[in-house]
């Protein structure tokens, strides 16, 4: 099994190489921001399994990061960290959706046991897509190609190929324009147009011989976004 990662928010630097350290030894990959607007961009973008989240950071706060990686990724674990005195920061965390808190001072053990409980009832990241069966023809995803039953292939781009793959894993499920930004382009949604989602969906479509008129491939779900449909 690929080990799980974990990104430290914490702007305190001898706070977080002591969760940095005791992450490591437990056999978790890590990642760090040291401030809000870096512990933002990461949350948003950074492929990993649990955000350990401080709450009072330089730049946006913690409970700002955690209003928007509910939006953008609303199944991503985050543990938000707090001082004794914060009870009503660590209910409105809760209350925007955080998993667990943990009070500082906190022991190593204690941290620990929390991440694992919360990792344990979070979905399991789906695996990466190989090959996607589509009408008449399938994609191998790693050559980035579509191969259809008459003989004719067509190439995908790296971003056609990484699209449809990401699509793929979350079949049957409308897709925001905005989360694909997140996650596909790895780009904060609020700087980017979205119209280069449709764009991209356009061209994928034509590639799969999907009629852009009446789709039975990639449907538009109005006021959502996208939806691939199965095959």
């Amino acid at each position: 099994m690929a080990k799980r990662t974990v990104l430290v928010v914490e702007d305190d630097a001898s706070i977080r190489r002591g969760v940095l350290d005791a992450l490591e030894l437990a056999g978790y990959e890590t990642l760090f921001a040291a401030d809000g607007v870096k512990g933002l961009e990461a949350a948003l973008s950074a492929s990993c399994d649990l955000v350990l989240l401080d709450l009072v950071l330089p730049g946006p706060d913690g409970l700002e990061i955690l209003e928007k990686v509910r939006e953008a990724r609303p199944t991503l674990p985050v543990i938000i960290l707090t001082a004794r005195g914060e009870e009503h920061d660590r209910v409105r965390g809760l209350k925007l959706g955080a998993d667990d808190y943990v009070v500082k001072p906190f022991g190593v053990k204690e941290l620990l046991a929390r991440a694992e409980a919360v990792l344990r009832r979070s979905p399991e990241r789906p695996e990466p897509v190989q090959k996607v069966s589509v009408p008449h023809g399938t994609v191998d995803l790693p050559r980035r190609e579509v191969r259809f039953e008459d003989g004719q292939r067509e190439e995908l781009s790296e971003r056609e190929a990484e699209l449809l793959g990401y699509f793929a894993q979350n079949a049957g499920r409308a897709i925001a324009r905005e989360e694909i930004l997140t996650r596909v382009w790895r780009l904060d949604p609020a700087h980017v147009e979205t119209r280069t989602i449709d764009m991209h969906v356009a061209r994928l479509r034509e590639k799969l011989r999907d009629n852009s008129q009446a789709p039975r491939i990639l449907l538009t779900v109005r006021g959502k976004g996208y939806l691939f449909q199965k095959g």
